[in-house]
């Protein structure tokens, strides 16, 4: 099956019930409590290794494939993969820049053959694979440097070439749809969505691309000032198998963009908040009944087709996820009217 057919498949199965999103590796490896040695696990580094989740992929398979096939146990049936830093500059500040296309093309074997088991196992569910592309550590949008506004870290080009890397790893793996998620910059979206196109054209073949957006602030706006209905504007052009929001804040605190963004959006709307906010060491305490409740009132309110979890959730959240919107009828999409939609900070529509 072709990734377009993969895409086609999975936009019929959201017209029947709401998918189950995975919730993230962070979490999960953090519960492994590995020192840096558990990290290199024998191999032989410049630098240290440890926090580099990424990097497992290689070092620990075991442990990637562990996390990824309890995400599937729960009931989830997008599987994203272990690359939210695995870019070369992200890389970068463990030494391993050059390791990054390894590491993807390790990441999505591991999750393609955990998903492809569990669909033998089950036909009738089938699991995709998407292959995670982080915002990586730099923004085109903004100066890192208050005293020089127009000062850029890294061009367009240079982020737009560390994510065809990436995509090139990760299609060479074996994933279904490219996944552009915790946007907080609309510009570094932008390099990878021009990424997968070009990945795309070299491989003859339209690569399906997943958006997400994180909100940076409680006024609902991204790190470069969008709203969530102009950073839609932004990318519509991209025609994203789906949109939607991630990482942010709980889903209390994301209730009113999600009612904002879906009406919006004549495509699929895959939402994943935190398990609330973080507490003042660090940790989410929202216990997965709390998150499935909350998300429950946005598939009862028609606002979800796929619904998972992101910091601070585990395979317990994911599972509770999956029960609550279980039998509950997903949003229903509908081509918009031929309008003029443009975009700044703020969304502007003329018919």
């Amino acid at each position: 099956m072709t990734r377009s057919q993969k895409a086609d498949l999975l936009r019929q199965i959201a017209q029947e019930r709401i998918l189950v999103k995975d919730g993230p590796y962070g979490t999960a490896i953090q519960a492994y409590r590995l020192d840096e040695a558990g990290f290199r696990a024998g191999r032989d580094f410049a630098q240290d290794q440890k926090g580099n989740n990424d990097l497992l992929n290689i070092t620990r398979p075991d442990v990637v494939s562990a996390i990824c096939n309890a995400y599937i146990d729960a009931g989830a049936d997008l599987l994203a993969t272990n690359t939210f830093n695995a870019n070369a500059i992200s890389q970068g500040d463990y030494g391993l820049q050059d390791r990054a296309r390894e590491i993807n093309l390790a990441a999505a074997r591991i999750t393609r053959e955990c998903a492809d088991a569990a669909t033998a196992k089950h036909p009738g569910k089938p699991r995709f694979v998407a292959g995670a592309l982080g915002p990586t550590n730099k923004t085109l949008s903004v100066s890192p440097n208050v005293n020089d506004p127009g000062f850029r870290a890294v061009t367009f080009d240079e982020v737009k070439g560390i994510y065809r890397e990436q995509i090139d790893g990760l299609l060479d793996g074996g994933v279904d749809f490219i996944l552009i998620e915790t946007v907080f910059d609309t510009l570094n979206a932008k390099a990878a969505i021009v990424a997968a196109d070009e990945a795309g054209e070299a491989r003859d073949e339209e690569i399906p691309v997943m958006v997400s957006m994180t909100l940076t602030d409680l006024a609902g706006r991204n790190l470069s000032g969008q709203t969530v209905e102009a950073f839609w504007h932004s990318v519509r052009h991209a025609k994203p198998l789906t949109m939607g929001l991630n990482c942010s804040f709980g889903a209390t605190e994301l209730h009113p963009y999600v009612n904002a963004l879906h009406p919006q959006v004549d495509g699929l709307v895959c939402v994943y908040p935190n398990a609330g906010l973080p507490n003042e060491l660090g940790a989410y305490d929202e216990p997965p009944e709390m998150t499935a409740k909350l998300v429950k009132g946005w598939a009862e309110n028609g606002w979800l087709n796929i619904v998972g979890g992101c910091c601070g959730t585990t395979p317990a959240h994911i599972r509770a996820v999956a029960e609550a919107v279980r039998g509950l009828r997903p949003r229903q999409w509908h081509a918009l009217p031929p309008a003029l939609r443009l975009s700044g900070m703020e969304a502007a529509s003329f018919m």
